[in-house]
């Protein structure tokens, strides 16, 4: 197994396509072909607080699909320092991700935190599990307060991952993310409504 997310990228004509355009042998010169098929700490730490992410399969007929995963903060789980677990949650049950990887088990993931400007990409072999004959995996990715109907797991084992440049991605807050703001925002408003109200008092009649 290739131990860098860049081994796995680049094919033959990757580096057809990085010699045409000047760049053959720079990832290699600043040692970009890294060990990166273990999660460290850091990843660790960055997955948990993420609340979506985008997933990449291919069908049959090698046509590539994207789509976007959400949940509540740390929906998708750590298990160990080389597998994640989330849940599918029900949705339009088109079911195109889950046709997909029982052809091919090969998906890559993003995920981005877009206030502090990091990505974070993989690549991972997929499979389906049923719940309902796995009770430790059930009681790991449970989500008592969200309303979502999970109607399987999926467990990911990872290939390898890299972490992307912050370049071109925009700041984006969620309401979560944006409530202390809105909350000091509303406290600031309060306090001059007040000072006005008792300027107001002290002021001599016209």
């Amino acid at each position: 197994m290739a131990n860098g997310f860049l081994d796995i990228a680049t094919t033959p004509s990757v580096r057809a396509a990085q010699a045409a355009n000047g760049s053959a042998g720079m990832y290699d010169k600043v040692g970009q072909h890294r060990r990166s098929d273990r999660f460290t700490r850091t990843e660790a730490t960055f997955i948990a607080a993420r609340d979506s992410f985008y997933m990449a399969s291919v069908s049959e007929r090698g046509w590539p699909y994207v789509q976007h995963r959400g949940g509540p903060p740390g929906f998708l789980k750590l298990i160990d320092e080389t597998t994640l677990a989330f849940p599918d949650f029900r949705g339009n049950r088109q079911y195109i991700s889950l046709g997909n990887i029982a052809d091919n088990d090969r998906v890559s993931l993003i995920m981005v935190d877009y206030p502090h400007r990091r990505r974070l990409k993989l690549y991972a072999r997929i499979e389906a599990r049923d719940l309902s004959a796995d009770a430790d995996l059930a009681a790991t990715l449970a989500l008592p307060d969200y309303r979502g109907v999970v109607e399987r797991a999926f467990l990911l084992r990872l290939e390898a991952f890299d972490w992307n440049c912050p370049q071109h991605i925009t700041p984006r807050f969620s309401q979560a993310e944006l409530a202390p703001v809105s909350a000091r925002l509303a406290a600031l408003e309060a306090e001059n409504a007040a000072l006005r109200a008792a300027l107001a008092e002290k002021e001599p009649p016209a």
